[in-house]
């Protein structure tokens, strides 16, 4: 088992078949992407590497972990994911990660932080459908019953209601690497993946294909 990557999502293009079709993908950058601490075996119980991407400031950084990238000899990373791997795996402190990891083809599954939107009622949240929008109904765009009085006496936990929408960890499947571009740094890969343009996702190796 490989170590997986963390890169920087620019947004999303299309790319032309060669049957004249289209098909939309993400573009992602994969940028100084570097091994900053390693988990074995003997000393840790399991084998995994951590992996940083994205300059920070050293005054934005916890004192533990300067003291990590100090002993690394790497530069304070922003974002950190730990990735599990086989023994024979493992790479040294300070390596660095490039597109060229995975290959055209290839299944993996992408983890980010969905856009955040806010406080939303129950029909944009959860799609419901809404009351009569004529003859006087007085009930449109809102929740209705949410549970009986006499039992149980309160509402039931998971009931769809209004709330905060959006800004959560979403993890998509299955996504087809549809071209690596080693020269520039760069993963297109089929389809739509969570959060924004700017934003940073981790790319794992697909666990069901």
């Amino acid at each position: 088992m490989r170590t997986g990557l963390i890169a920087r999502k620019e947004g999303m293009s299309r790319v032309f078949m060669e049957d004249g079709s289209h098909l939309p993908v993400t573009v992602l950058r994969v940028d100084r992407c570097q091994v900053v601490a390693q988990r074995t075996q003997n000393r840790d119980g399991y084998n995994a590497l951590q992996v940083g991407v994205g300059g920070a400031k050293a005054k934005n950084i916890s004192k533990p972990l300067r003291g990590q990238f100090t002993k690394a000899k790497v530069e304070p990373k922003r974002n950190l994911a730990e990735f599990r791997v086989s023994e024979d795996a493992l790479l040294h402190v300070g390596a660095e990660l490039s597109a060229g990891h995975f290959v055209e083809g290839q299944f993996v599954d992408v983890t980010g932080t969905s856009i955040g939107k806010g406080f939303q009622g129950a029909m944009k949240r959860h799609n419901f459908s809404g009351g009569p929008a004529t003859h006087g109904s007085m009930f449109h765009r809102t929740v209705g019953s949410v549970g009986a009085s006499s039992y149980p006496s309160r509402i039931w936990k998971g009931k769809k209601m209004p709330g905060q929408m959006g800004a959560k960890n979403v993890t998509v499947r299955g996504l087809k690497i549809v071209e690596v571009r080693p020269e520039e740094n760069l993963l297109l890969i089929a389809g739509a993946v969570p959060g924004p343009a700017g934003g940073y996702v981790v790319i794992r190796k697909a666990e069901k294909k």
